[in-house]
């Protein structure tokens, strides 16, 4: 018996050491990291976000038919790298297939942002924000958090006014790394057109460090095909396609913008998300990785997979007057690579490079008169009732709430 308790202690001490950070496999580098972000845009966020917004590409979907059929495709690229340029300045290129209709490839650059000089007079806002949440014919219980806007630039913030659940993923940045290089930029290059295809090898080539090659197996993912319907009781019923590979969807609108009395008063700003719970912000409205999703699905901050719809709430049509524009998005896949492959069994892994790229689909909610009728019951617009199509609605400013970036094609 002492022989045997004594075998299963050993046991037990030689399986404790080799999980001690001491024991474990060592990795250094990686010296070059690639993100390559995919992203299909359909409807009304295909024609703001594929280049052809504006009048001109609305009038084109009243007459053209269902925008749901536009769909467009974006590519965002960007390497880093903790060694110095060969030969400066940092310069690269992505070379593609022929499938993926962008030419043998597209340069990759840094180029140094325009910063204004001079100062503007600061005037504080005046106006208000009311945050709602959740699916549903009724807004729950607590609803809306109210937030003003001149406490705010006050130094006023209420506390957990942005999401601490859903995390801002790391991304690679100018900040991050000692050479950065990305694209689109003005030395050239197209974001890719209908039919195109990311499946197959790709080549990335810079002076920041060796070449990077993988090989795709997912392409761009289907888009999204959105239809908003103002009901009864006023509540709105979004409806959507479901989308192959998506992990989980979410939604979100903003209201009332432009029913401010002057200047610098805002009027009241209605923002709205279909998470169960109070959360804005983070990294919600962006790419997510496959296990952060899932994790949210199971906090009902993300809508599964398997869901395809959710109704607005009343009240939040209802303060947002006329209109609401907002945006759906599906998040998907992630493929990941790295070389030279993980040695087996404690050897160093030294990795020279790793290689992300990210998938998600999105589209644009518009529910109000000045869209009504113009996207059909498929592409993100709204059914009014009378059919007739309205006058296009002049392009807002990509800002949202406290100043906050819109996602691409939400103006």
């Amino acid at each position: 018996m002492r022989s045997s308790l004594r075998f299963v202690c050993v046991a037990a001490v030689a399986a404790m050491l080799t999980a001690v950070p001491g024991s474990a496999q060592k990795t250094t580098g990686p010296r070059e990291r690639y993100e390559m972000d995919v992203a299909t845009m359909s409807g009304f966020a295909a024609m703001a976000g594929g280049g052809r917004g504006g009048i001109g590409g609305a009038m084109g979907m009243m007459f053209g038919g269902d925008p749901s059929s536009k769909v467009a495709h974006q590519l965002l690229l960007r390497l880093g790298s903790n060694d110095a340029a060969t030969a400066p300045p940092p310069k690269g290129d992505h070379f593609f297939l022929p499938q993926a209709k962008m030419g043998k490839s597209v340069p990759l650059t840094w180029e140094a942002s325009k910063e204004e000089t001079g100062t503007t007079p600061f005037e504080r806002p005046k106006g208000r924000l009311l945050l709602y949440w959740g699916c549903g014919a009724k807004a729950g219980p607590g609803q809306p958090v109210v937030i003003d806007f001149a406490k705010v630039a006050a130094g006023q913030v209420p506390p957990n006014l942005f999401s601490s659940a859903v995390p801002v993923i790391r991304e690679v940045s100018r900040a991050n790394s000692r050479s950065y290089i990305d694209w689109p930029n003005s030395k050239g290059g197209k974001q890719p057109g209908s039919g195109s295809s990311l499946l197959g090898a790709h080549r990335v080539a810079s002076n920041i460090g060796p070449d990077i090659n993988f090989t795709l197996a997912q392409d761009y993912m289907q888009g999204l095909s959105a239809s908003t319907a103002i009901q009864g009781d006023q509540s709105v019923m979004v409806r959507w396609n479901s989308v192959p590979n998506a992990t989980g969807y979410v939604a979100w609108t903003i209201g009332g913008m432009g029913n401010g009395g002057g200047k610098n008063d805002l009027g009241d700003i209605v923002w709205w998300t279909s998470s169960a719970s109070k959360e804005f912000g983070g990294g919600l409205w962006d790419w997510l990785p496959p296990s952060v999703v899932a994790n949210l699905i199971t906090r009902k901050i993300v809508m599964p997979p398997a869901q395809t719809s959710c109704q607005i709430p009343a009240e939040v049509k209802k303060a947002s007057g006329e209109m609401m524009i907002g945006n759906l998005n599906a998040f998907g896949p992630e493929a990941n690579f790295s070389y030279p492959p993980k040695p087996a069994g404690n050897a160093a892994w030294n990795i020279d490079w790793t290689a992300k790229v990210r998938f998600r689909s999105h589209t644009m909610l518009m529910v109000g008169a000045d869209f009504g009728g113009m996207a059909g019951a498929g592409g993100g617009g709204s059914t009014s009732g009378n059919g007739t199509p309205a006058e296009p609605a002049k392009k807002k400013k990509c800002k949202g709430p406290l100043g906050i970036p819109l996602p691409d094609g939400a103006c």
